[in-house]
């Protein structure tokens, strides 16, 4: 009786053991899980902390799905937009790791001279058309568009893109609260009155937040277009395109030359016909 005892106590150790070694494995892969599948989520969610510590009389929404009739999926997905009385920010996130070498005025930057990615500024252009096709009376110019980048990488890029009179800015994900707070200091300077009043932005507020797609199936087919259009895509090398420096789209060789042969007008950089009115 005494052996069956210690036995039966041997026994039930192992298999205690056993079922705690088992939950540390599954524990492991969760967090093994969580680290490649939701890097991105992070990066988002630390964004999100940098919004909060924004005034309280702005507003924003994050993860927007909204129509696009000129999207190839059918749909824009915008990472941020921040409804400011003196502006609204649009914001594209990115969690790449590395150099980022890249151009206003080019249609491809690349990671690290190595990875290609499409010229993000251009990505959030088609974002402001969007949305501004949504909020209906809302001006380009009273637009802003950031690009946040995690703190793993170091720019390469036009310095007026770091500057807060542009209207243009890439900023670190870790700055982004600090660049938006000078950038509205900037605005309130140069207007004497707010662009728009509370009732105002709570209305513009209102129509994107109405319009913003929740429905899973959509937001899931829209990744998948997304996806298949990535892999099919070719890689265009860098000097190869010619692009306007407003929207990225492609322009011929002539309208190139065309805007190269009036450098006062232009200041060097390519514009498509849309575009070159604003330069009148």
């Amino acid at each position: 009786m005494l052996l069956s005892r210690i036995f039966k106590k041997l026994f039930k150790r192992e298999s205690q053991e056993e079922v705690s070694v088992t939950k540390n494995i599954d524990l492991k892969k969760k967090k093994l899980n969580v680290t490649s599948t939701r890097i991105g989520e992070l990066g988002e969610y630390k964004v999100n902390i940098q919004l909060e510590q924004l005034p309280k009389n702005n507003k924003y929404l994050s993860d927007v799905l909204i129509s696009n009739l000129h999207a190839k999926s059918g749909y824009s997905q915008i990472d941020h937009v921040i409804f400011t009385t003196y502006a609204i920010f649009v914001i594209e996130t990115k969690n790449y790791s590395g150099t980022i070498y890249g151009d206003r005025s080019r249609g491809q930057w690349s990671v690290n001279g190595k990875f290609s990615l499409m010229n993000p500024f251009n990505q959030n252009y088609g974002h402001i058309q969007a949305i501004k096709a949504v909020l209906e009376t809302v001006d380009e110019k009273q637009f802003v568009s950031m690009v946040s980048f995690t703190k793993r990488c170091t720019f390469k890029v036009n310095e007026e893109l770091r500057k807060i009179q542009s209207n243009d800015l890439i900023v670190y994900d870790t700055e982004l609260s600090e660049f938006i707070r000078r950038k509205i200091n900037i605005l309130k300077l140069q207007n004497k009155e707010p662009l728009f009043s509370n009732e105002e932005l709570q209305d513009l507020y209102n129509k994107l937040k109405n319009a913003n797609i929740t429905a899973s199936e959509i937001r899931d087919k829209h990744v998948e277009k997304l996806k298949n259009k990535d892999s099919k895509e070719i890689v265009m090398n860098e000097g190869d395109l010619s692009t306007c420096k407003t929207c990225g789209k492609a322009v011929s060789e002539k309208v190139k030359a065309y805007c190269l042969s009036k450098k006062e007008r232009f200041k060097g950089s390519t514009y498509c016909y849309e575009h070159q009115k604003h330069h009148q």
